[in-house]
């Protein structure tokens, strides 16, 4: 039995889907932990190409089982259209996917706060989704949010619904010019979810317990990245969960002992989407040349990603918090053509101890590192690689202290270079 985890080292968008894809071959089990709709993990098998947004990534390997655990915000007609769209592409999911009853709902409430927060912030954006992420996890923690398991007691509902309406509605009718949706309106269309969601629900530790108990493999599947985690990330330019591995505990009730190895995702360089700082963002033509070659472009949004060198500074950072065990590269091939790829390794300009909110301020310093200029999509071994491809993604290796175990030469399943595992 083993249950492993796949973390994204950046701010998301790492290629965690094609990973989780990989890795989910020989498991019983995929796990969602956290986030919402706003993750987007794209897979291509062959000519197709999948997008899941709340759907954990296993569900595309026909005998894997998958649950959305109760650290996962949930968007039900956003599930729901996710879960059509698959069922149109002859992926049947029915009997394999579980979710917590105990997660929280986003509602219309949420998606309106969030359009309302970014507006009033003006220059100072935060870059979200406007999936209303953010707000759904503030009433969580204000003790305000709606749970799957509300949806089953009417006058529970209501009296939720009610809470969440007169927390927000000063705002968003002021800052928005929108009226608040009617309180039973809002429950009417909820429950109209409740029938149809009652076969997948669970009580996500107990299903968990019961499932290592008797032995199965589970794949944890994290969301966005480390660089975006609420506490460890560039705050507060964030997303509103935990990125981290501590997220699989306080996302879905297990213990620390559950947690084997820990598989971390880099790109071969840098991405972020949204604002906050990225000390060694490109800006210009060769920026531009990056996200071309990448085709670096959100999987939930389609917003263009800002591109830059891999910064190792952050790299080593986000593979202690995690206690990453396995480094997986990903979109190597996208620098096949340059002559010299650059790695920060360290910053001027900080004063005092690394605090990511202040990374503004920093300056990269730079190894620079001879190219391969030959293409690398058709290589599976990692010994016939070119010499200085391998120096590279050793030298990515020994700054995250980690055994390196999975390279992505491109997006389909064939071109992956796998290393001792």
């Amino acid at each position: 039995m083993s249950s492993n985890v796949v973390i994204g080292l950046q701010w998301g968008d790492e290629g965690k889907g094609k990973i989780v894809d990989l890795l989910s071959d020989d498991v019983d089990l995929a796990v969602r932990c956290q986030g919402g709709a706003n993750a987007g993990h794209t897979v291509e098998i062959g000519a197709h190409k999948y997008v899941l947004h709340l759907v954990p990534t296993g569900i595309l390997r026909p005998d894997v089982r998958c649950l959305i655990g109760n650290g996962v915000v949930v968007d039900l007609p956003g599930l729901f259209h996710e879960l059509t769209e698959l069922y149109k592409r002859a992926i049947r999911w029915e009997g394999r996917l579980f979710l917590a009853v105990s997660a929280h709902v986003v509602l219309p409430y949420h998606r309106l706060l969030d359009q309302a927060d970014e507006h009033a912030r003006k220059e100072e954006k935060i870059g979200t989704t406007l999936r209303g992420i953010g707000p759904a996890y503030a009433d969580k923690v204000g003790r305000r949010g709606v749970r799957i398991g509300d949806l089953y007691d009417p006058q529970a509902l209501r009296t939720r619904l009610a809470l969440v309406a007169l927390a927000h509605r000063a705002k968003i009718e002021c800052l928005s010019d929108v009226k608040m949706p009617d309180v039973d309106a809002v429950a009417r269309e909820l429950e109209e979810y409740a029938d149809r969601i009652r076969p997948f629900l669970v009580n996500a530790a107990e299903f968990l317990h019961d499932e290592t108990t008797a032995g199965k493999s589970i794949l944890y599947e994290g969301a966005q990245g480390t660089l975006l985690d609420v506490d460890f990330g560039t705050y507060p330019y964030v997303t509103s969960s935990t990125t981290t591995v501590g997220g699989v505990m306080t996302g879905l009730g297990v213990p620390p002992r559950a947690v084997g190895d820990v598989f971390g995702v880099t790109k071969a360089y840098c991405t972020r989407v949204g604002n906050g700082p990225f000390p060694t963002e490109l800006t210009g033509e060769f920026g531009e040349r990056l996200r071309a070659q990448g085709n670096e472009y959100g999987a939930t949004t389609g917003r263009p990603r800002r591109c830059g060198w891999l910064d190792g500074v952050l790299l080593k950072h986000s593979c202690r918090i995690n206690g990453v065990t396995h480094l997986a590269v990903t979109k190597l091939d996208v620098l096949d053509d340059l002559s010299t790829i650059k790695i920060c390794t360290r910053y001027d300009g900080l004063c005092g101890p690394l605090d990511l909110a202040h990374l503004a301020s920093a300056r990269p310093v730079y190894e620079e590192w001879p190219g391969w200029q030959e293409p690398t999509s058709d290589f599976t071994d990692f010994g016939r690689l070119p010499a200085a491809c391998r120096n590279y993604l050793e030298r990515l290796a020994d700054l995250a202290e980690a055994n390196l175990a999975i390279i992505s030469t491109g997006p389909r399943r064939d071109q992956t270079i796998r290393i001792g595992h």
